[in-house]
């Protein structure tokens, strides 16, 4: 059984160090879903993108402190992938970024 690519790669992270990390090393950026482990996060990439993945860094970043005034609360943990990809391949959404 396949599993639902969609809800493993959430959504993909444009900073400065991810602009760098694509220019320099091929490299792509994105949140995932927590439970995900590196292989499905490398099948549900070359799945979606049709592109060939040659590795998978993943980190879970936690959740930081914020203020609101008086109050305070916490943002949520989120898992990080850093996916590269072989050399000559790209994933076309970003190139418009």
């Amino acid at each position: 059984m396949k599993p639902e690519f969609r809800k493993i790669v959430k959504l993909n992270k444009m900073t400065e160090r991810s602009s760098l990390l694509r220019e320099l090393n091929n490299e792509y950026v994105f949140e995932v879903d927590k439970s995900a482990n590196k292989h499905t996060i490398k099948h549900a990439i070359q799945d979606l993108f049709k592109v060939k993945v040659v590795s998978v860094r993943t980190m879970v970043m936690p959740g930081k402190i914020r203020r609101m005034g008086r109050n305070e609360g916490k943002t949520s943990t989120w898992k990080k992938a850093i996916v590269r990809l072989q050399p000559g391949e790209v994933i076309s959404m970003f190139d418009n970024v």
